[in-house]
């Protein structure tokens, strides 16, 4: 059997790799290695891809959280809602800013966070609503845009797992459905390179249709700079380099191709684990397409980590995303959140294991995957 990983990037690159040596001569000849043509193409390439107005490229996803929050001025007493069953940068740049992040639970199907608990958490310190389009499905943007309409509080969509997801909404399935992170006034995503659209380092862009936003976003992202050695605002040094925008370009012509083989190795493992007991597949939220940038099932609490064990005892990797939700991170431990609100999120702290996922994965492969898991869950 050929070795199975969690990710296969080697395999993905191998398969462009005419395109990404082309891609990265081009920058090697012109010397643009920070800024420069290609991150100025790529820029704009995005922007026609996601159907975003403006797209600035930065640094990673973290610092495209952090930048989105700081162009709306948040800092000490404000309140950032957001969800702890992500990664902690999203509750991360709220603390790094000195605000206070307020944590909400999520649903138990989908992994996103829950709108009415969203509602509820609202106060007049409230200065943004982070959903996190978790796994590659999006947030219930219906309900989350209908609040923000009613408070006037901006959402800020963290959109590094769901690249390229539509939002159909009631209406079901129509060509035009807005992409993720495009609904709210910004949208964030990471390129890190296990994403759906990785690159070769680090990497992360923030999206916006409002010019007004857009021009502090900018900004911020270099050093506060209105032009040169012009500085108005504090800001940071979080720029995508030129390399990477050139390998970014490369992949964003696949990247659709690559939803589809995610997609379709998502059905292949739902067929072969949809009526086995003990195995809760991912659900389909209808008004949302999936692009799986993780596959994640729920298993039986007291032996998901012996699954891992046994997994990995037959070269399968999995993964466990994610093991301790916010609230309960020695990070925050200082906001005394209360451990009691947040059911869901710590059930499903104990209950997730994701499988393999990515664009190479083969049917034999999922078939020896599922076996080894099968054998496990009915023993």
């Amino acid at each position: 059997m050929d070795p199975i990983h969690m990710v296969d990037l080697i395999g993905q690159h191998a398969a462009i790799e005419n395109e990404l040596n082309a891609a990265m001569q081009r920058v090697m000849r012109n010397g643009a290695f920070v800024k420069g043509p290609e991150v100025q193409a790529f820029s704009e390439e995005l922007q026609a891809y996601t159907g975003s107005r403006f797209v600035i490229p930065c640094g990673n996803g973290t610092d495209a959280l952090q930048i989105a929050l700081m162009a709306l001025g948040i800092g000490p007493g404000d309140e950032v809602i957001t969800t702890g069953f992500t990664f902690i940068s999203t509750i991360e740049v709220v603390a790094l800013l000195g605000a206070t992040p307020v944590l909400v639970d999520v649903h138990a199907d989908t992994f996103n966070i829950q709108a009415e608990q969203v509602a509820a958490a609202i106060t007049p310190r409230t200065k943004a609503i982070v959903p996190v389009h978790l796994f590659g499905q999006m947030a219930d943007m219906d309900a989350l845009l209908a609040l923000s309409n009613k408070s006037g509080i901006p959402v800020i969509e963290d959109n590094a797992q769901a690249i390229s997801a539509r939002w159909y909404g009631a209406e079901g399935k129509r060509k035009d459905a807005p992409q993720s992170g495009t609904l709210g006034l910004m949208g964030t995503t990471s390129f890190f390179p296990s994403k759906n659209l990785g690159c070769m380092g680090d990497g992360g862009a923030i999206m916006t249709n409002d010019e007004t936003i857009a021009r502090k976003l900018q900004q911020i992202a270099n050093h506060g700079m209105s032009k040169r050695y012009h500085h108005d605002v504090v800001g940071l040094n979080s720029r995508l380099d030129g390399l990477q925008a050139a390998i970014l370009r490369v992949k964003l012509q696949h990247l659709d191709a690559y939803c589809a083989a995610r997609q379709q190795a998502a059905a292949r493992y739902d067929a072969l684990l949809q009526d086995i007991p003990g195995i809760q597949i991912p659900l389909r939220d209808v008004r949302s397409s999936h692009v799986f940038h993780q596959y994640t099932l729920q298993v039986d609490p007291t032996r998901r980590d012996a699954l891992v064990e046994h997994m990995k005892a037959h070269g399968i990797p999995t993964g466990v995303y994610y093991p301790v939700p916010g609230h309960r991170q020695a990070a925050f431990a200082s906001y005394s959140f209360n451990l009691d609100a947040h059911p869901i999120s710590d059930a499903l702290a104990a209950r997730v294991i994701s499988l393999p996922m990515h664009t190479e994965l083969t049917e034999s492969q999922q078939s020896n995957i599922c076996a080894a898991l099968i054998k496990f869950v009915l023993q």
